[in-house]
């Protein structure tokens, strides 16, 4: 097996969800998995409403930081 390295948790705002109003609620905060080759095309992988993860265009979220408490609470939903 593969060992995957360490990354830490990323969070981002939905500011944009055309297309999508079924999967991405706007200005709701989102998980966002580590995807390199998907942020080469633009991209980011998000936990969306369905609860499984899925590629969206970058540019309709606003990656932030978020306290502890809000992490460890978004987290343990997943």
């Amino acid at each position: 097996m593969k060992k995957q390295d360490y990354s830490p948790p990323r969070f981002a705002v939905c500011i944009k969800n055309t297309g999508y109003p079924a999967s991405l609620e706007l200005y709701k905060i989102y998980r966002l998995l580590p995807d390199d080759e998907a942020a080469t095309d633009g991209d980011v992988r998000v936990i969306d409403e369905s609860g499984e993860d899925y590629l969206y265009p970058a540019h309709f979220f606003v990656v932030i930081e978020v306290p502890k408490a809000v992490e460890q609470a978004i987290l343990q939903q997943s």
